[in-house]
Formats: C-alpha cells, structure tokens, sequence
C-alpha cells in the first residue's frame, strides 16, 4: 500500500515572505500544526510548525510581524514520493525523528502531506478492518457460566 493512501492533498504551503504573525493564523484558521514553505513552482524549500514559531520568534522575543517564514523555516524538509509504501515511511519518519511529511511526485513538485497520526489512523481502521473480518469467521465466544453456590 502506497503512502498515497492516507496522504492528505489539501496542504496549507505559504512562500517564504510570509509573515510569522500570518503563518500562526492561517495555522489557527486552518486547524493545522505545519504549514510547508514552498518556491513558486511549488517545490517544498521547507517546513514550519507551531513549536518553530513558538521557539524561533517568541521564546526569542522576536516582532511576528516583522520575521518572515524563510527566516526560521527548518529547510533540510524530508519529502516522500508519491510511491513510497507506508511501512517504509514509518521507518523513514522514525529514522528521521519527524512525524509530517510532505509528499511529491515524480518532479518534486507537492502533491500532499502526511503526518503520523494520518498513519496511526489509517493504520487503526485497517486494524478494525481485519479484526471484523476474523470476527466474522470465527465460532461465536461463549460466555461462561457463574459458578454453582455451594
């Protein structure tokens, strides 16, 4: 199974000349933790999440308005393509310590992201999938009876 599969495709990207203070609204707005900073052919140059903006511009007192996206992006983005499979993105994203990822295709251009929980959620309703089909072909669970008074 491709990692294509639980990818999200609406992905929130702003270039790098976003400013901090519109980075963390559109993060509100769009109920998302990472947004992926990307060039103008929309190539991933990077990744911002909530945790940069709170350390690299609050925690260094820094004016959100005035520090621009590019200036505290995490640039070295770990990217998937479109035709991984999903056990070796947990194994990428464990190696890498990283739980988002952004997705691209043949010519690098973004097509979506995923994040662990996407995975731990698809994998979970795979899960319930499988345990369904078991249920359904295994003798029926007999309930034991209370023991005699005696």
């Amino acid at each position: 199974m491709g990692i294509v599969k639980c990818c999200r495709e609406q992905v929130v990207a702003v270039s790098p000349d976003t400013p901090a203070v519109e980075v963390a609204r559109i993060m509100g707005e769009r109920n998302v933790g990472s947004v992926v900073i990307v060039t103008g052919d929309n190539r991933p140059a990077g990744i911002l999440t909530d945790r940069d903006l709170a350390i690299r511009v609050m925690a260094q007192e820094k004016n959100p308005g005035e520090v621009r996206a590019g200036d505290i992006v995490t640039r070295d983005v770990v990217t998937f393509h479109d035709n991984m499979g999903i056990y070796e993105a947990i194994q990428k994203m464990t190696a890498e310590g990283i739980r988002r990822m952004p997705i691209t295709d043949d010519a690098g251009k973004l097509i979506g992201i995923v994040t662990m929980d996407d995975i731990v959620r698809m994998l979970g309703e795979e899960m319930a999938s499988i345990a369904k089909n078991i249920e359904k072909q295994s003798p029926p669970m007999q309930k034991e009876s209370p023991p005699m008074p005696m």
